[in-house]
């Protein structure tokens, strides 16, 4: 078949809730490029975030940030930051009601003192065990500040009650987006302070015009509604088991859920493998 260019988004696609890469997603990963394929991580995370078991898989780049970062073979594609007046202004308002959040560099991801217990609140009790688990999941926070501000992608925070969303769009109207995401695959437990205008799908086409290939060769992989404008973005579009309705519904194809062999069997269905 033509060589297609695989576009993976990373939590609940490529590895699953425990983030966990499953080894039917690995060898799924390899064969496909040993037949001709290119792999490109397209995720929510920030840079230092891929870890070197991810890269060990042999991918050929990465689209990071919601799609404010791009990179092939090692280059710097494209790069864009949420303004600093806006950092300044986000963090004023996350320090002001106290919340936890962390700021999302490619430099490094930079954490308020409260993470590790307030993100443990996703397991349950923030005990021991919660808060190691945080610390292990993401291990490398950085707790110092002031953290940057010209090198931040976006801005996370765990949601708390009271919390009006809404409320926080208008404010940050024209400035930044407001939206959640999820750690679990359960509920949406953090908030998320992005950039206008960018979003996987942008970088998606950023990608394309630079490999000098159609979307239409690109097919997308996602589990969540970031991964929205990934999946319209591509020639093909493929949704997780585990994904929710709305986004199965822009798919052309739903595969099983991550820890049921999701990836390599959607892999397999679309004669990657």
């Amino acid at each position: 078949m033509t060589p297609k260019i695989l576009l993976l988004d990373v939590d609940g696609t490529l590895v699953n809730y425990e983030t966990k890469i499953p080894a039917s997603a690995a060898r799924a990963v390899g064969q496909a490029r040993a037949n001709g394929h290119r792999v490109y991580f397209c995720t929510g995370r920030a840079r230092p975030e891929v870890y070197p078991e991810l890269w060990e898989l042999g991918v050929d780049g990465m689209i990071g940030g919601n799609g404010s970062y791009v990179e092939h073979d090692g280059q710097v594609v494209h790069h864009q930051v949420l303004a600093p007046e806006v950092v300044d202004r986000a963090l004023a308002w996350l320090d002001a009601n106290r919340l936890a959040y962390f700021v999302e560099c490619n430099s490094g991801l930079f954490a308020s003192d409260n993470l590790p217990v307030k993100a443990a609140t996703i397991y349950g009790e923030p005990d021991a065990t919660s808060i190691t688990k945080i610390v292990t999941i993401i291990p490398v926070l950085i707790y110092l500040r002031p953290a940057p501000r010209d090198d931040v992608n976006k801005i996370s925070f765990v949601l708390e009650p009271g919390v009006d969303l809404e409320q926080l769009a208008r404010d940050f109207d024209g400035e930044a987006t407001v939206s959640t995401w999820s750690g679990s695959g359960k509920r949406q437990e953090f908030g998320e302070f992005g950039q206008l205008g960018v979003h996987k799908g942008v970088a998606v086409q950023r990608l394309a015009e630079h490999l000098g290939v159609s979307t239409d060769d690109m097919i997308g992989f996602g589990d969540a509604l970031p991964d929205l404008e990934l999946l319209q973005a591509c020639g093909t579009a493929v949704a997780m088991g585990n994904a929710p309705d709305e986004l199965k519904a822009a798919a052309d194809l739903v595969t099983d859920h991550v820890d049921e062999d999701g990836l390599a069997n959607a892999f397999s269905r679309l004669g990657l493998i």
